[in-house]
């Protein structure tokens, strides 16, 4: 795909903490994410995962090097609502509904479709040339039901499951239509059933608004299965070691699962964890 990438990082380092105790979290580290793509983060504990997405969010600076969203700084892009996030609580305010926990970004901001238009080049992206042929506002009622919350739209967070909780946060961060969509572990709280079932509806909405999706985890399995590429890291410092493009047919259903390349994949990437691990060369 050409055009400027949706993510860009560019010789990044971020340090935690002063002198003798101070932690590398990233050193040197090199990323481009074409626009569209389904990127996941996958390593050990203290391998910088989680500070790389918070650089590409927006949330922390790094120290050296530079972070671009479409060319733009993340700070930018977030004025813009091009960033999207997905935590691994997902924080819906207990008095509002489903429906109007999901529909309040859309209320806030509402100058970032400007910001938008202003930033240079970005009508270029086939992301956003998708978005500007369908409405600019989603239907929200339509996106709860595609995400199997059609009849806990109107009920309360208190009133709904875990699983069904993290599915309206997903719905709610697509639901502003946004360039990247970074996501820190959101399935790690639940159980593998329900991590499947979430699984599929993130793979069906991203399969129809076609963002592009930075998204943590730990599972092997799971990074196989939803990924374009798989980036993995490495601790002590925290940095990219090995990047491993998943070529699985699309839709990945169940069925993918017994499937003789699905685990290559899984074995590939253990492999590259454990040389990482061990600091061997990929």
């Amino acid at each position: 795909m050409t055009g400027t990438p949706a993510l860009e990082l560019r010789s990044v380092h971020r340090v935690y903490g002063f002198g003798p105790s101070a932690t590398n979290a990233l050193d040197d580290v090199d990323l481009t994410v074409p626009s569209g793509r389904f990127v996941s983060l996958i390593g050990p504990s203290g391998c910088g995962k989680s500070t790389l997405l918070r650089l590409a969010a927006g949330l922390e600076r790094p120290d050296r090097g530079e972070v671009r969203v479409h060319g733009v700084p993340p700070a930018q892009a977030c004025a813009a609502k091009m960033i999207g996030l997905v935590p691994q609580s997902p924080a819906l305010l207990p008095w509002l509904s489903v429906l109007r926990n999901v529909t309040l970004p859309q209320k806030i901001n509402k100058g970032s479709a400007r910001r938008r238009e202003r930033i240079a080049g970005l009508a270029e992206h086939e992301f956003v040339q998708s978005v500007q042929s369908t409405p600019s506002v989603p239907d929200m009622r339509e996106l709860l039901v595609k995400a199997g919350l059609g009849e806990a739209m109107h009920k309360l967070p208190a009133e709904i499951s875990g699983g069904m909780r993290q599915r309206a946060a997903i719905v709610r961060a697509f639901g502003l239509r946004p360039d990247v969509l970074v996501m820190d572990e959101p399935f790690s709280a639940l159980d593998e059933f329900t991590r499947e079932s979430l699984q599929d509806q993130l793979l069906d909405l991203w399969d129809e608004l076609k963002t592009t999706v930075l998204f943590v985890t730990h599972s092997v399995s799971e990074a196989v299965r939803l990924s374009d590429t798989v980036v993995v890291m490495a601790p002590r410092p925290g940095r990219i070691v090995d990047v491993i493009d998943v070529d699985l047919p699309r839709p990945r259903g169940d069925r993918l699962f017994g499937e003789r390349r699905f685990h290559e994949y899984e074995d590939l990437i253990r492999d590259r964890l454990r040389r990482a691990w061990r600091g061997e060369a990929a």
